[in-house]
């Protein structure tokens, strides 16, 4: 996650931007971009509107753009691939790392594909394949092929004369992974133990067994809580026979909690983390036309739910001004424990023993705050318009429509979940809907059974 400070320095960096552009002094705007790290440039690249995003794209040094392309969201890679020459991505990827280029490789044109392959070795090609076997949001998917074994059988001199003689160790590199001849997972040699024990100690001696392997096809999510819980900053991953496939690192699991906290906040707007901000018009205007539709389709629900009681809210006006109390406070209470719920199966502390003794909590809750708040409005409402009648009728919808929200609220992400179906994506949606025709319902039901 960027922070205040990083966020200051993209609004500075935009804002030199755009004078250099604005004034037409392009030297300028190649010495500003090519001054900063390929992730700020990616940031400065989906900030800019299209005119001037090539612009500045065709000035980036060729040796960052490889980089660029991988931090960049999905909309805005594919339009810079689009404008960049096929022997220039060729050149932009090639140095990419495997797991890097796994990520890129489907937006990739056929042609740059063909030739990036070709040039691979034997190993990078198996490497390559061996990531992209996997699903992109799964270990497998997540996980880099190039890392560093060593044998059990040897003394840690032999180790350290071998990293010498190999000259550079991969990004993150906190440990190396012990495995037999068969290259079996059997344990780490942490670079501290490495680096303190005496240089005769064998490896069996000083490697450590008890840290956890992670299977291929678990899920980025649980690939992400794993690393939170054991304070990781790599962590191997094996098949089902326990042979290494490769390694997870820091880094990438810090992109699965950014991504995954801006698809949940956009999500529940019906927008996608891959858009690009500055996309055409049309092609903006027609992805939200569907989540308008859907919602515009709700709206005639809960409005054909108050046509039923025309009459009676004809016969007492007040009600047309109270009705927005009802489903307001039904809506808040409910996005409450929805987003108390999505939260806790997003981070696996929601399952089948759990659910039932929730539910039930969120209901009392439900039904204390109805009781509070029922007699606050049942008060206000009476004074207002000196109809005790009115306040005990608005006090008892609230009453009901607060323990739907709790229930709604705690049923529907479990249910979707249980549909495969992201509760961040249509939970809100529908919540809105049932706290709106609940209330309605029962606020205007009552009032045509005891006020008309």
């Amino acid at each position: 996650m960027q922070t205040s400070a990083q966020h200051e320095n993209t609004h500075e960096h935009l804002r030199l931007l755009a004078e250099s552009l604005d004034s037409g002094a392009l030297s300028l705007v190649k010495k500003q971009i090519n001054g900063l790290h390929s992730a700020e440039i990616a940031n400065l690249l989906e900030s800019l509107p299209l005119k001037n995003r090539l612009i500045v794209w065709k000035l980036i040094e060729p040796e960052l753009t490889g980089d660029i392309l991988v931090e960049v969201n999905d909309e805005v890679r594919s339009g810079l691939i689009e404008k960049t020459e096929d022997q220039d991505l060729i050149h932009a990827v090639a140095s990419l790392e495997t797991d890097d280029l796994a990520d890129i490789f489907d937006d990739l044109p056929a042609v740059v594909l063909h030739q990036v392959v070709r040039s691979m070795s034997n190993q990078d090609r198996r490497r390559l394949q061996s990531v992209m076997s996997y699903d992109e949001d799964s270990a497998g998917g997540l996980m880099n092929p190039d890392v560093i074994t060593i044998r059990p059988n040897v003394n840690l001199d032999v180790v350290l004369r071998y990293l010498r003689q190999r000259g550079n160790l991969p990004d993150h590199t906190d440990k190396l992974f012990v495995v037999d001849r068969d290259d079996r997972y059997l344990g780490i040699l942490k670079i501290t133990d490495l680096l303190t024990h005496s240089r005769s100690e064998s490896v069996i001696n000083t490697m450590s067994t008890d840290e956890k392997a992670l299977p291929p096809t678990l899920s980025d999510n649980e690939v992400a809580l794993f690393f939170e819980d054991y304070n990781l900053v790599s962590a191997p991953v094996v098949d089902e026979d326990n042979h290494l496939l490769g390694r997870i690192t820091v880094d990438d699991v810090v992109d699965v909690i950014r991504d995954e906290a801006d698809r949940s906040l956009l999500s529940m707007a019906g927008l996608d983390e891959d858009d690009d901000m500055f996309a055409p018009v049309a092609r903006s205007a027609k992805r939200r036309a569907v989540w308008l539709g859907v919602n515009l389709f709700t709206a005639f629900l809960a409005a054909g739910v108050i046509s039923l009681f025309a009459n009676t809210i004809d016969q007492v006006v007040a009600l047309a001004v109270l009705m927005p109390i009802v489903a307001s406070m039904g809506g808040i209470a409910g996005s409450q424990t929805l987003m108390l719920v999505i939260r806790g199966i997003a981070l696996n502390q929601i399952g089948k023993t759990n659910a039932r003794s929730l539910l039930w909590k969120e209901l009392a809750v439900g039904a204390l705050n109805g009781i509070l708040w029922s007699v606050v409005v049942a008060v206000i409402t009476a004074l207002w318009f000196d109809s005790q009648a009115l306040g005990l009728l608005i006090g008892a919808a609230l009453i009901i429509n607060l323990v739907f929200a709790a229930l709604a609220g705690a049923t529907i992400p479990l249910t979707l979940k249980r549909m495969n179906i992201d509760p961040a994506i249509a939970g809100g949606v529908i919540l809105t809907t049932v706290t709106d025709v609940i209330g309605f319902f029962s606020f205007l039901g009552l009032a045509t059974i005891f006020l008309t």
